[in-house]
């Protein structure tokens, strides 16, 4: 099959097009024909991208973990159904779906949204769990509270302000002034631009902060939080901070086929919308993990055109 591969170069790696072995799903397992694959632009910087779990050096490992396509075969122990569209996610460490094959667990995967085509639904599942994860699992978010989302553009942002909206709270959120309308429609109350306001002049004793930002965008934002609010953050530094409040507010999506599948019912009643950025063709593949996007959402490169 093709596929695009991460190269030796280090620290950071490049893509470079080669022919490999077509997996084969092993017990457990589901092989996806790959339509169309998520990209998070940060992937190839990741330690999973260069290390395998034990620390050694890992070479040509495939990015792109999240996925829409049709199951091609079924391992043995795996449920699911040949030609069935799904979409999900895989281990961060398994080989990823920049390439026209991929495998997964039938717990990281749910059937497609019915209304959204396949670009559309491979843009969803890493950005819209962490969403949901974040909010409601890790920072318990209920309806009448406040919450500041950072990074209301982002891939996961816009998810965020959807699904904070839909659980009933007052959102606000920093992004770009160019932004605003769109962010307003997506159901933000309040768009703070980042250009020409500090957040914590406006967003006072919020319950919620999702932050996706880092930096000191993440340590100014305790000052915003009321007694007992809570903060979570998906941006990786977090992990291994000094600061045990910012390691303790940091997460990692993980899959979740309920999840997945109460998403996709979402977003066939239209309670949630995709927000597809930029569409890329797998010949460039390349380009969506070496330019920074200006457009709100997510970068998706496209195997299969649509009929």
């Amino acid at each position: 099959m093709n596929a695009w591969q991460c190269d030796d170069s280090r620290p950071l790696p490049g893509l470079e097009q080669a022919v490999v072995k077509t997996p084969e799903p092993q017990p457990g397992e589901v092989l996806i024909r790959v339509h169309a694959v998520g990209v998070t632009r940060t992937e190839l910087s990741w330690e999973p991208t260069t290390q395998t779990k034990s620390g050694a050096n890992r070479r040509h490992a495939i990015p792109g973990h999240e996925f829409s396509g049709t199951t091609a075969a079924i391992g043995s122990g795996a449920d699911g159904i040949v030609g069935q569209e799904v979409f999900g996610m895989n281990d961060w460490y398994a080989q990823g779906a920049t390439a026209e094959f991929c495998s997964a667990p039938p717990s990281a995967i749910a059937p497609k949204p019915a209304r959204l085509t396949h670009v559309e639904a491979a843009s969803i599942p890493i950005a819209a769990l962490t969403a949901w994860q974040g909010l409601f699992d890790r920072a318990q978010l209920q309806a009448g509270q406040r919450v500041l989302i950072h990074g209301g553009a982002g891939a996961v942002g816009v998810f965020a302000i959807q699904l904070a909206r839909w659980r009933g709270a007052h959102v606000l959120t920093t992004a770009s002034g160019h932004d605003r309308d769109f962010l307003l429609q997506l159901g933000a109350g309040q768009i703070i631009d980042y250009h020409t306001q500090r957040f914590e002049d406006v967003a006072k004793n919020v319950d919620v902060v999702f932050d996706a930002v880092g930096g000191s965008t993440l340590q100014r934002s305790w000052n915003a939080l009321a007694p007992g609010g809570r903060l979570v953050t998906i941006v990786s530094a977090g992990e291994s901070s000094d600061d045990q409040r910012t390691k303790n507010a940091f997460f990692i999506v993980e899959p979740n086929r309920q999840q997945l599948g109460d998403i996709a019912a979402m977003l066939d009643a239209g309670q949630l919308r995709p927000v597809v950025g930029v569409v890329i063709p797998f010949a460039s593949a390349p380009m969506a993990y070496s330019r920074d996007s200006r457009h709100p959402g997510k970068t998706v490169v496209t195997l299969i055109p649509p009929a």
